[in-house]
């Protein structure tokens, strides 16, 4: 059984975000936005790229490219995976909606 919907906040570069996610996913969610937050003060470092926006672009492309080319034993669901992409970006757009408020 699916719990309810907590907010979890998470740094990312700096900045602080909250996101809705079911109590049962709160570790991985933690854990994705440490690995986001590091490979985005990575490209930051090593590229002198400024501006959070294009960080975050470079990270995502860096990392899309990533898991499109790991091939994973014994195959890959690409509809669980496409669903839960969806899933997770319905979130982020909905914690991003909420943070353009406060500026």
């Amino acid at each position: 059984m699916t719990e309810k919907a907590e907010t979890v906040e998470i740094t990312i570069l700096g900045r602080e975000y909250r996101v809705a996610c079911a109590n049962e996913e709160r570790e991985s969610l933690l854990t994705a936005a440490a690995f986001l937050d590091r490979r985005m003060r990575e490209i930051r470092d090593s590229a002198k790229i400024t501006g959070n926006e294009k960080i975050a672009v470079m990270a995502a492309l860096n990392i899309a490219h990533e898991l499109l080319t790991t091939k994973l034993p014994g195959g890959f669901d690409i509809g669980t995976f496409k669903r839960r992409m969806e899933s997770m970006q319905a979130t982020l757009d909905t914690a991003m909606s909420q943070q353009e408020k406060l500026f």
